[in-house]
């Protein structure tokens, strides 16, 4: 049920209008950022620990990540996909969310 009082906002992102407190959900949604899900759908965070469910080979490092690697305090990038890691040898590894699992 709607109040005929309520105010409206025109959400140019959509092209629809919006009531005011579904414009503030979708603001506050937003400003939380993707939401990044690892193989299984777990929900990933900032710190996380994560383990490899595939064999992965590091282009550029020479090397191969094996199934079951710990990969510990990993950091959302904002990409709803992947996640910047710390491993030992290599910098700047980015993985995708699909070959992790939540530890």
């Amino acid at each position: 049920m709607t109040n005929d009082d309520e105010d409206y906002v025109y959400d140019e992102a959509s092209g629809e209008w919006l009531s005011a407190a579904d414009a503030r959900e979708r603001a506050a949604a937003a400003a939380a950022g993707p939401e990044v899900r690892d193989a299984v759908g777990n929900l990933l965070a900032d710190g996380d620990s994560v383990v490899l469910v595939k064999d992965l080979t590091v282009k550029g490092a020479g090397q191969t990540l094996k199934v079951g690697t710990v990969i510990k305090s990993i950091r959302l990038t904002g990409d709803d996909q992947e996640i910047d890691c710390r491993h030992d040898g290599i910098k700047g590894l980015v993985l995708r969310a699909e070959f992790v699992r939540k530890r």
